[in-house]
């Protein structure tokens, strides 16, 4: 069963503009059957993929040869492995002067976008994919997530469907299989990806220290990022526990929200907080299989704002929209903290992040610190389980976790 993905838009949108679209993401989120749906309505595209080792040897060791043999228009599946790719592609571009010749999926962004930036600058229009967001899931709009644009709607969630949604993640599979168990599924997950992607980006002599170290991250999600405890919980040095974060983000798993740095604003905090892109993953590798019991246990708070920050990054992404200039954290030398900042336009929206109902006036406490900031401050919001949208102040509104 194929559900609308709300990339489908700017895939759209980039092949009348660029000759080559590159769709970046993790495994198994849904790129390779976005681009053949694409494909299908369009027609007259053909498809390869490098998983299969005989077409990626001969896409390495004879790139012109490959690309007479899959002409375009064409999608090539996992790029990342035959980056000889990428300067023949540019020659044929460069050629027929046509838009939306080549479909690109990637699962290394890092890996990639070297090659993209020597060979295909101003060619090639890039996009980010996560796993499925709940509009995608549940067949609404998907908008970017804004505190001055949320409707006046009616929420029917409880807690206990809100958790049941974290504990499953939102892998494709995982939604349009009600009956797959997450453990199976993410089970399976994880050893794909460390065969595949982990071997092939570094050379990981230790796999259960990599698989401890996925997990202590995941046990860390919605936490600022800190290297010193990591590594000792795990065993290896600072550098090592740098590098495999690296490796985490660059392959989509994991998003790191930094802190806001504006001019005016003396901070001692410097770190990025961690958030798994996809809750279903956290709650498996951190051993959680029920979802009452994570809901109220210490983590149940840190997996509620793991969702809500994961949904609202998906929002903007899914509009072709770059998140690492707009979205922030931000918290202070004396402990004040605000889950999570929105520029657009010259405007700062803060927005709290509350696993109650009805979290009440005191979530707007730390809203004073933007006082002192030189850019102007917008409506801000709590997102929480609240079932409606009610005003706190002139200024400020609680928000259903239903409008992400």
């Amino acid at each position: 069963m194929y559900k609308k993905r709300a990339i489908e838009d700017k895939i759209e949108y980039m092949s009348k503009h660029f000759h080559v679209v590159l769709v970046c993401g993790a495994r198994q989120i849904g790129k390779t059957t976005v681009l053949k749906h694409f494909a299908d309505k369009k027609g007259g595209i053909n498809y390869v993929t490098l998983d299969y080792p005989r077409v990626r040897q001969l896409a390495k060791e004879d790139p012109e040869l490959f690309l007479q043999q899959y002409p375009a228009p064409l999608i090539i599946d996992e790029i990342q492995y035959a980056p000889e790719l990428f300067p023949y592609i540019k020659i044929r571009v460069d050629e027929a002067q046509e838009k939306g010749m080549y479909y690109l999926t990637g699962s290394q962004m890092f890996h990639m976008m070297n090659s993209v930036s020597e060979s295909l600058s101003g060619r090639a229009g890039i996009l980010s994919m996560y796993s499925m967001s709940r509009a995608e899931t549940e067949d609404y709009e998907s908008i970017p997530f804004l505190p001055s644009s949320v409707k006046n709607i009616s929420s029917q969630d409880n807690i206990r469907s809100v958790f049941e949604m974290i504990l499953r993640g939102s892998m494709p599979a995982m939604v349009t299989d009600p009956e797959l168990d997450p453990e199976n599924f993410y089970g399976s997950y994880m050893q794909t990806y460390i065969e595949r992607d982990i071997r092939y980006l570094i050379n990981v002599k230790d796999e259960g220290k990599f698989l401890k170290f996925i997990s202590c991250a995941a046990a860390r999600t919605g936490q600022e990022v800190n290297f010193d405890d990591i590594s000792k919980d795990v065993g290896i040095d600072r550098k090592t526990a740098d590098q495999w974060l690296s490796v985490l983000v660059s392959s989509g798993l994991v998003f790191l929200l930094n802190p806001y740095s504006g001019n005016t604003v003396k901070r001692i905090v410097k770190r990025p907080k961690l958030y798994f892109m996809d809750t279903g993953l956290a709650c498996y590798l951190s051993m959680w299989n029920n979802p009452h019991a994570l809901e109220i246990s210490s983590m149940g708070g840190a997996m509620f704002e793991t969702f809500v920050i994961s949904e609202v990054i998906k929002g903007y992404v899914n509009a072709g929209i770059d998140v690492r200039s707009r979205l922030y954290y931000y918290r202070d030398n004396n402990g004040r903290e605000i889950d999570l900042m929105i520029l657009e336009n010259g405007k700062i929206y803060p927005v709290e992040i509350k696993k109650s109902a009805d979290p009440g006036k005191n979530a707007l406490k730390n809203f004073t610190v933007l006082d002192s900031l030189s850019e102007e401050i917008g409506e801000g919001a709590v997102i929480c389980m609240s079932p409606m949208v009610i005003p706190l102040d002139e200024k400020n509104k609680i928000v259903p976790i239903r409008c992400i």
